[in-house]
């Protein structure tokens, strides 16, 4: 392990180009910063200065290790302050969160905005992720917070190392043309008004396709199904331009085509999304200013029917 003090002693003997300008800077003797450089040298196993008339200069090594030390420094302040912040319950730094795209869509971007106005000193880092592999980079420690979904009804297994909590319930709805007979229906519809007419859906062992199959679990016959699209603004173009009707999740909808309305459906599907992170990190003002930002994210998602 590098002695930092150390480090720090190399950098300024860098800078004033003598071990006693360096010494003086730092308040220590030279003989003093001398014996904490030639620790440095054997904790590094290189040699890194050299004699230079009366002073000194960096060996390759020496210069290498001074390059590679403002990142060293800058890394260890960053760990201060946000130790700091925790102490004092601000959010502050660069908080990792992964999440399906739609999440990162609907939930995580419009909060952006607020979030930064809130906490100036809070930075996001987004990736996408699906949930198991986001709850187990929770559980690695290489992500902070995670988004993630249930399964048909059943929530992702997560690691004993992490707290869930439900943030937002997504719900499917029918997207169907303007001239579309179901479109004049105002009130939910039923599964028996649907069965009989065409349909884009998603791919087999997609979350949406179990959606459809369990909108039509209790029907007698099977519904006819002209299309197969894993993209929902794809899925809303065929609607558009012909006519199917396809089963739309609220926090993955994209801006509707304009002959395209959607309709809720009777006792229609939902999924929980829920909003992870390690037990560990539960005290962190990071951690609990975007878990709390996004716990009302639901009334600004802007999901009004046309």
């Amino acid at each position: 392990m590098i002695d930092l003090s150390a480090l720090r002693s190399l950098q300024l003997v860098a800078t004033t180009g003598t071990l006693a300008r360096a010494a003086g800077e730092l308040g220590y003797t030279a003989s003093a910063v001398s014996q904490q450089i030639k620790r440095l040298e054997r904790q590094v196993g290189a040699p890194l200065l050299a004699p230079a008339g009366r002073g000194v200069i960096l060996t390759p090594a020496g210069r290498a290790l001074v390059e590679a030390s403002g990142g060293v420094f800058a890394a260890v302040e960053a760990a201060q302050t946000s130790a700091r912040s925790v102490a004092e319950g601000v959010p502050s730094g660069v908080l990792r969160v992964v999440a399906f795209s739609t999440a990162i869509r609907g939930l995580i971007a419009p909060l952006i905005p607020s979030l930064r106005a809130a906490h100036p000193g809070l930075s996001l880092r987004i990736s996408e992720l699906d949930p198991p592999q986001a709850l187990a980079a929770l559980d690695t420690g290489t992500a902070d917070v995670a988004l993630t979904h249930d399964a048909d009804g059943v929530p992702t297994s997560a690691p004993a190392s992490v707290r869930q909590h439900v943030v937002h319930v997504d719900i499917g709805d029918v997207a169907v043309h303007r001239s579309h007979p179901l479109a004049g229906i105002r009130a939910p519809i039923s599964p028996g008004m649907l069965v009989d007419h065409a349909w884009v859906t998603s791919p087999h062992g997609t979350v949406c396709h179990q959606w459809f199959r369990r909108v039509f679990a209790r029907i007698d016959h099977e519904p006819t199904v002209w299309h197969v699209a894993d993209d929902f603004a794809t899925q809303l173009a065929l609607v558009a331009a012909e006519g199917v009707i396809a089963l739309v999740p609220r926090l993955a909808r994209p801006v509707l085509p304009d002959d395209v309305v959607v309709r809720e459906v009777i006792a229609p599907p939902t999924r929980e999304i829920r909003a992870a992170w390690r037990v560990s990190s539960s005290a962190s003002p990071s951690v609990q200013a975007l878990v709390g930002a996004l716990r009302p994210a639901e009334r600004a998602l802007g999901l009004a029917k046309s």
